[in-house]
């Protein structure tokens, strides 16, 4: 085998061989970890999730996550909220046994030494020349990194997550960045309320770290598609006709029986048979 080498500069993950080359592990446990190593915080990595995104069945991934479980990978416990409410919350060790790493990672950068400053000179004599004000553009119209104006629907419905769950706090940037994804979203019929529950169900109960990498894996993958333009095998078919109005009661003149005909007169029986005794010829 020889490797075509590829070097990655944005949009790859890495997996250490002690994963990729387990020797106790089943291929299927290490595909779905090196998947689930591939996700964001947040991202939902339950069996029926699983199953909506790969074609295995419940039970050959459910025996999946026990092996990753039982190698020290994964770590699921059931937790209850404030509010009573039962949920789980999964744990990814991309090396287990190793320590966690400590909780401040930002380093202190010294202050920056500024450089004396020059003796004060006396100021410059210079002419005062009077320009018009240059107009000033509205809020609005400020273009977008991509050149276009913002999306102001869609960035309204993304500013606003955060009164639905103050973790959701985006910034200017990110907003303008997922502005396109949701624009997707209302454009294949779906409602900015639907748009919202979708991004804001089942929440980690962690803090989350970062929201907008949890809000576009969760556009780009929860991602509906377009309705169809018809019911398929829909085939236009003629109105129905309306039936006719019946016609009217009669009673026949030579039995009295009641039938159904456009004037009075006999009946089919009294038309097709002799005379009723005591009716004249």
């Amino acid at each position: 085998m020889i490797h075509i080498r590829h070097r990655h500069d944005a949009h790859f993950t890495v997996v250490g061989n002690h994963l990729a080359q387990h020797p106790d592990l089943s291929l299927v446990a290490i595909g779905i970890g090196v998947h689930i190593q591939s996700l964001p915080d947040g991202a939902c990595v339950g069996i029926k999730d699983l199953t909506r995104r790969f074609r295995e069945g419940e039970l050959v991934i459910g025996r999946a996550l026990k092996e990753l479980e039982d190698a020290g990978y994964l770590e699921r416990r059931r937790v209850r909220s404030g509010d009573g409410r039962v949920s789980t919350r999964t744990r990814w060790f991309e090396r287990p046994g190793a320590p966690p790493p400590p909780v401040d990672l930002v380093k202190r950068r010294p202050a920056p030494v500024r450089a004396p400053e020059p003796p004060a000179r006396a100021p410059k004599r210079e002419r005062t020349i009077v320009r018009p004000p240059s107009p000033v553009e509205p809020p609005s119209a400020k273009p977008s990194p991509a050149g276009g104006p913002v999306d102001r629907p869609a960035a309204e419905l993304l500013a606003g997550l955060r009164r639905r769950d103050p973790r959701l706090l985006l910034s200017e940037a990110d907003v303008r960045r997922l502005a396109p994804a949701v624009r997707t979203w209302l454009d294949r019929d779906v409602g900015p309320a639907q748009v919202t529950r979708t991004l804001t169900a089942d929440l980690p109960v962690d803090p989350i770290v970062w929201p907008a990498r949890l809000l576009a894996h969760r556009l780009s993958t929860w991602l509906p598609p377009a309705l169809p333009t018809r019911p398929v095998g829909h085939r236009p078919s003629a109105a129905p006709e309306s039936p006719g109005r019946p016609l009217p009661f009669q009673t026949c003149d030579g039995c009295e029986r009641a039938f159904r005909a456009p004037r009075p007169g006999l009946c089919r029986d009294c038309r097709d048979g002799p005379p009723a005794a005591g009716t004249a010829a």
